[in-house]
Formats: structure tokens, sequence, C-alpha cells
């Protein structure tokens, strides 16, 4: 069956890996930045929006990292958090997704005061008037806050303790984030210990720009529970082998324990992990039945949204309604929110939405 974006825009979906940093309305940004009088690289909300795609787009980490200077920068007020919140609640319920795990740092909004205890209610509380707007509008959506430490940082055990003090409040889990190369999961082996003596739940960015030690470590050194991105799993693969596709040792834990992939198409083109959608790696993981999911990452920064990136897909490999219901039963069955919940959403929500597309 073709795929427009009307069509895709209302199939029901599932989002696992999205910060709330990378994906603020320009227009937020311009009107923050004026209020607090924090200078910006351009002053209307289309060049603004412009100049976000194109750093990230630039090929320069300094100037990609550049982008998050700023909407950090405009996110240090609960009163500014909350707003950045809502309004992501309510983009990603217009863009038809219903279930979304949003990740954020605490560490990196203090600067104006705030405890973190005090950040993540103020986040919280614009999920929550989010979530009820978008309901009263007939686009229900549960949101859930994942609490993110960097890995080049020395808070992620605070961290970890402040995920599992807020589980029943809006917290599904924890996650680090950061630069990869010199900096690795292990540094964080406290906190992912705490963690799993805590029965919590944690994902960790692992093989997006470094390459397989980082899957290895975030796997059988902290317990990952999902891995964020872990593109570079295909670096384990032997996909030109004339006896077909031959899997390393590594990549047939990941297939066999069904650790979930959180995948970021665009992205990783920006990043450098892959040239081009058509070559994203995505591709024959999903062939070989990995367990693969569609993620936006950094919605400003890429110019994207889950109907964008499955889209996308569709054009590169072909696929049709049933593959994009696959990514996102395994994006739901992959999620940190208790089991009957994900089977009521996957039963009640998703598999009759896309009944009613087909």
């Amino acid at each position: 069956m073709p795929m427009d974006e009307k069509l895709v825009r209302a199939a029901p979906k599932a989002l696992l890996h999205d910060h709330l940093d990378g994906g603020l309305r320009p227009q937020t940004v311009l009107e923050l930045a004026t209020e607090v009088r924090h200078p910006l690289p351009a002053d209307d909300v289309e060049s603004l929006g412009q100049w976000f795609r194109d750093a990230a787009d630039s090929g320069s980490l300094e100037r990609y990292l550049e982008t998050f200077d700023h909407t950090v920068a405009v996110m240090q007020r609960a009163d500014q958090l909350e707003r950045v919140a809502r309004e992501c609640v309510e983009d990603l319920a217009a863009d038809g997704v219903v279930y979304a795990e949003v990740r954020w740092a605490p560490e990196q909004h203090l600067a104006e005061g705030l405890t973190a205890p005090e950040a993540i209610d103020a986040v919280q509380g614009g999920f929550d008037r989010g979530m009820a707007e978008a309901a009263e509008n007939g686009h229900p959506i549960v949101v859930r806050q994942l609490l993110t430490a960097m890995r080049h940082q020395a808070r992620s055990r605070e961290i970890a303790e402040l995920a599992v003090a807020y589980r029943d409040a809006g917290v599904a889990g924890f996650d680090i984030a950061g630069a990869e190369a010199g900096f690795p999961p292990t540094r964080h082996l406290d906190a992912f210990e705490y963690l799993q003596r805590e029965n919590a739940h944690f994902t960790i960015h692992a093989g997006e720009a470094f390459g397989l030690p980082s899957i290895w470590e975030a796997i059988q050194w902290c317990g990952a529970d999902r891995l964020g991105h872990g593109v570079r799993i295909i670096d384990d693969i032997a996909l030109a082998d004339p006896a077909g596709p031959r899997l390393g040792r590594l990549a047939a834990y990941v297939r066999d324990n069904r650790i979930p992939l959180e995948m970021c198409p665009t992205s990783n083109l920006q990043t450098g992990a892959a040239s081009s959608i058509a070559d994203h790696p995505i591709g024959p993981l999903t062939e070989l039945r990995f367990r693969v999911t569609v993620n936006t990452d950094n919605r400003l920064m890429s110019g994207t949204s889950m109907t964008r990136e499955m889209l996308l897909l569709g054009d590169a490999f072909g696929y049709g309604p049933s593959d994009l219901l696959w990514f996102t039963v395994n994006a739901m069955k992959s999620a940190f929110l208790p089991f009957d919940e994900r089977l009521r959403i996957i039963n009640d929500v998703i598999k009759p939405g896309y009944a009613a597309l087909t």
C-alpha cells in the first residue's frame, strides 16, 4: 500500500529516543532568548530554524554542540522548562505519537538556581498539562521522562537516584549521553549497579560515534536494557558473506536477546554514522529482524518528526504500513512501562489504529 504524509501522520507511533533540549520550536527559542537577553545567531523564526539545521548538518562537532548551548540557555527556569515540556507533548501528539519517552539532563538546567528535583517537577508539570490538553483535543498520548546523566561529568549516581525516586511520578528510566570516545560507560558502573539493585530501567547511548567496544561495554559490563542508537552493531555482521549475512558473537547476542536498538536515521547522517538513508544500517538490521525502533533524536536540529523519519525509510526501503506497525510494536514492547500498560497501548491503540488505515 503506498504511503503518503497524511497516512503516516495518522498512524499511531511510539518514540523511545527524543531529547527535550533538541526539540524546541524555533519560535520558543527566540521568545525565551529575547526574554533572558541571550544572544542568538539569527533574529527571526525562519532564519533561526535554518541555522539550527545548517549547524547540525555542517559536519563540525563544534557547531553541532553549539546548537545545544542556545536551547539549554533558555531552559534554566521552572516556567521555561514547563513551557518547553508542554509544547513537546503538543508537537508529538500532533505528529500521531501515542507513546513517548523524552530524555533530558537535569544537571544542565541548574544555572539559575533550580534544584534537580525542582527541574524534574517543572518538566513533569509541562508533560501533565500537555497530555491533558492532547486528550481533550482527541489525540491522547502517554509521555514519560528519561533522566540523563552526562558521561563526561561525575553526577551519574545522583541522577540515577533521582530516576528511582521519581519512577512513580513520571520518570520511566535513566540514560547517559555525551561523547562516547574517551568516556566509556564503565566510568559510571556505580550508577548502573545501583539501578539494577533497584530493579530500574536504563538505556545507554552506545554504538553511535564509537564502535563495537562501546556496545559491548554498555551491555556486558553495564547491563543496558536498550542501546541508544546502536548503529555500529552492523560492524559485527559480515553482510557480503557468500552464504548469507553472518553475525559475530556480539551481534548475535544483541539479536538473540532482543536488545532494542533506538535508531535515529536523520541524526545518524548528521553525525556521520551513515552516509545516506538508503545506506543506513537500519535496512539490513530490519531484514535480519533485530529489535529495531525508529526515533527522532533531536527534532529541531534535524528538522524532523516521526512522520518524516518513517516517510524517508519508506522511500529508501519500500516500507509500507505493515513495516511501520512492526517498528511501532517493537518500540512499544521495548518501552520502560509496565507490561500491562504496554499491552493495552498495543492492543487498544496501535493495532486498531493501523487496521483503520489499511
